[in-house]
């Protein structure tokens, strides 16, 4: 019979002396970002350690991949190697008071029931512009090996709740059409598909629009599925964005070929002269948006199609230097 190895749960002081000296610092590494990332399924990349909003100092201050860089992308981090508090509480009610938008993640050994109540009233009471989470850290091995982490999340936004209710309202105050209203039920439907078939997609929040975003783990570069209700159709695109988006489009574009050989698929590569961004695409013809008892073969077209981009396109994608095309070239976006 085989012999199983027995968790022990390991002081968080035992591995992290300080939070500012020592846990923050291990959060804010790529490998260790990523684990924050898939528990609470938004892709962060970190801006800045300790960095001033306010009259207080965000811990770790990120932005969500997903977006673009706009002031509803900010992810601000603070961290307790200890029981939450009221003065952390303060700080992050501060945070979101001097913001436009913003996603508050807050990390502490244990949460009390009275704070994370508060954060389940904070997010039921604030509109889609801010989202706050709670997370409790813990420490864990098994006999001798290396102490693991694992994020348990104790309070989080009810995205669709949230966005059920928000459409709700402004379909009453007549800002929202129905065709707007479809576009976000749409999303949010394939959200639900995504979540029930364990995908690792992580999308945005379900909005009245034509498209919604994933990431693809770097900036100025993320997934977009789309869909047309005038042509009948949907499809998915990756989006390259930035002051370096040609640059990179090219030197993907000069790998075209073993690109469509390794997807099996043949891309439209889309360089848009004399537009900011760049687009490689791939579409369904004939799938109507608007016909709801469609939408299932759609949503699994498109999760189908994204998860194909994300095996081909993310390594590729972390890679390229636009200097290398600079290079090569002697182009670069300003000549």
């Amino acid at each position: 019979m085989s012999i199983l190895g027995k968790l022990q749960k390991i002081d968080l002081r035992d591995i992290w002396d300080t939070e500012s000296g020592h846990f923050t610092p291990w959060l804010a590494q790529p490998e260790n970002i990523e684990l924050l990332s898939i528990a609470i399924g938004i892709d962060l990349e970190v801006e800045a350690q300790e960095k001033s909003v306010g009259p207080f100092r965000a811990d770790i201050l990120c932005k969500d991949t997903c977006k673009d860089t706009t002031s509803d992308s900010w992810v601000l981090i603070e961290n307790q190697l200890e029981r939450t508090d009221h003065t952390h509480l303060g700080q992050l009610l501060t945070y979101a008071a001097g913001l436009n938008a913003v996603t508050i993640v807050w990390i502490a050994e244990t949460f009390t029931e009275e704070h994370r109540a508060t954060l389940d009233w904070l997010n039921e009471i604030t509109d889609e512009r801010f989202n706050f989470f709670g997370l409790e850290i813990e420490l864990w091995r098994i006999g001798e090996s290396p102490a693991a982490p694992k994020f348990n999340i104790v309070s989080k936004p009810n995205d669709w709740s949230k966005t059920v209710s928000d459409a709700a309202k402004r379909i009453e105050s007549g800002e929202l059409s129905e065709t707007k209203q479809l576009q976000q039920e749409y999303w949010a439907e394939l959200k639900n598909h995504l979540s029930e078939t364990k995908s690792k997609l992580r999308s945005q929040k379900p909005l009245p629009q034509h498209w919604t975003n994933f990431a693809i783990g770097r900036s100025n570069f993320h997934l977009a599925a789309v869909q047309n209700t005038r042509e009948k159709r949907i499809g998915v695109l990756l989006v390259l964005t930035g002051i370096n988006a040609k640059a990179h489009f090219k030197l993907l574009e000069a790998d075209k070929a073993q690109i469509e050989q390794v997807a099996h698929a043949i891309f439209e590569w889309r360089e848009l002269p004399g537009k900011k961004e760049s687009h490689i695409a791939m579409q369904l013809e004939g799938a109507d948006p608007t016909n709801r008892t469609d939408w299932p073969r759609q949503h699994k077209w498109l999760k189908d199609t994204l998860d194909l981009y994300q095996q081909v396109f993310a390594l590729r994608v972390k890679s390229l230097d636009a200097d290398s095309y600079a290079t090569e070239t002697g182009i670069t976006e300003t000549s």
